[in-house]
């Protein structure tokens, strides 16, 4: 049988570091907007409990925590792709068409990542994957 090689072996592993460091950036917008960790820019202040920006900050944070570990990770994946759309839509997308002037380039970024994640699952370091393993045994 012919080695795969290097490529092949770590694609897998590629997966989990991609969801990994999307989640823990991804965590921080949450964090931010709940806690006021890392600082707002000036003049910027967190949102009001049960506001659209507030429900958004705790499934960023929530869902971030989440896909860090890799728990649940296909169905927090596809719920934050969906926030991210409606995020891009509601609040990027009457800026302008273009993202990169829209500020909304992320939000696009972000939804595309984790509709991958939703589809190809979080990758072998995480619990998911771990736990999958152990009901096979």
């Amino acid at each position: 049988m012919r080695d795969p090689g290097l490529p092949a072996t770590w694609a897998p592993r590629l997966l989990s570091v991609l969801r990994i460091v999307a989640a823990l950036i991804f965590m921080e917008h949450g964090t931010q907007k709940l806690f006021g960790f890392p600082p707002m820019a000036q003049g910027m202040s967190p949102p009001p409990p049960f506001s659209l920006l507030w429900i958004g900050g705790i499934l960023e944070a929530v869902g971030g925590a989440l896909l860090l570990i890799g728990l649940f990770s296909r169905p927090v994946a596809f719920l934050l792709a969906g926030e991210m759309a409606v995020a891009y839509w509601m609040f990027h997308a009457p800026g302008g068409p273009f993202p990169a002037l829209n500020g909304g380039d992320a939000a696009i970024l972000y939804c595309f990542v984790f509709l991958y994640i939703a589809a190809a699952g979080p990758g072998p370091w995480s619990l998911d994957s771990r736990l999958n393993s152990g009901a096979r045994r």
